[in-house]
């Protein structure tokens, strides 16, 4: 290995006596305009440098300003999400705080209406189960709640106590398959009596073959099971059929949509029936 090194000093050194030769000619030698070629290439070459160095920093500080631009974009678009959302949320609150100023509105209107002894409530839970269509109020035995208290809406009829305790009560939905109440055709006075189905219908039972009943026709409360007031809303006959039987085959669509559900009235007062029943005691 040292003696090549030795071999290919004498090389290295011709061509740099050589290179040099060349620049002391080129330092010699002017161009057209009079100025050396080796001051002239020497400029181009440190120009060209400088061009590509001032590139190359110009593309990074374009970058940098780019990035710390997308940067403050990405700020002010998170911090317009955050209000977008902020926004969406007191429009949320509004609108739900409207809805129920307006369902309150409307129990003040009912209770007016009525004139009777009730108490407003809201509902605060549902049944778990299917099979038993109930509900929970925030009222109960320290409002002077009772067992089989009406229950109403500004629609019409909900349902009836069925387990009061201190601060809470069950509510039996009319729509319970084990539910009933007296009822009547509104338009020809027509008596039956109002079953629930357990599938968010309702039935109309014992209604005379021969009775004018028609689709459309409101169903009210009769006020004979002593539960009920007289002349609630109840629903609208949707479906009658004679059948083969003495009686109709009525099917009712209920006046109240059980799945939405926010208040409720429940009537202190017992109907008169119930007060005639009680007086003798």
């Amino acid at each position: 290995m040292a003696i090549a090194d030795i071999r290919q000093r004498p090389g290295f050194l011709l061509a740099a006596a050589i290179l040099l030769h060349v620049i002391l000619i080129s330092a010699q030698v002017n161009t057209a305009s009079g100025l050396p070629i080796l001051q002239v290439v020497t400029f181009g070459s440190f120009a060209e440098v400088q061009r590509a160095t001032m590139a190359t920093l110009g593309g990074v500080r374009g970058m940098w300003s780019g990035y710390v631009a997308l940067q403050q974009v990405q700020q002010e678009n998170n911090a317009l999400k955050h209000e977008l959302q902020s926004l969406q949320v007191s429009l949320q609150q509004e609108r739900a705080e409207a809805q129920r100023t307006d369902n309150l509105r409307q129990l003040l209107e009912l209770r007016e209406r009525a004139k009777l002894d009730t108490v407003a409530a809201e509902v605060i839970a549902g049944a778990a189960s299917p099979d038993f269509r109930t509900v929970t109020i925030d009222k109960g035995s320290s409002e002077d709640l009772a067992t089989d208290m009406a229950v109403i809406s500004p629609a019409g009829v909900v349902g009836r106590v069925i387990l009061p305790s201190r601060r809470a009560s069950k509510v039996q939905l009319l729509i319970d398959r084990n539910a009933a109440a007296g009822a009547l055709i509104e338009r020809t006075r027509v008596q039956g009596v109002v079953i629930g189905i357990g599938d968010g219908t309702l039935k109309m039972q014992y209604v005379p073959g021969t009775a004018d009943v028609k689709t459309g026709d409101l169903v009210v409360t009769s006020g004979i099971d002593g539960i009920y007031p007289k002349g609630f809303v109840i629903g609208t006959v949707d479906r009658t059929d004679r059948g083969d039987g003495a009686y109709h085959e009525i099917v009712v669509r209920p006046a109240v949509d059980f799945s939405r559900l926010e208040e409720v009235l429940i009537v202190r007062t017992p109907p008169a029936s119930r007060g005639l029943i009680e007086e003798p005691k």
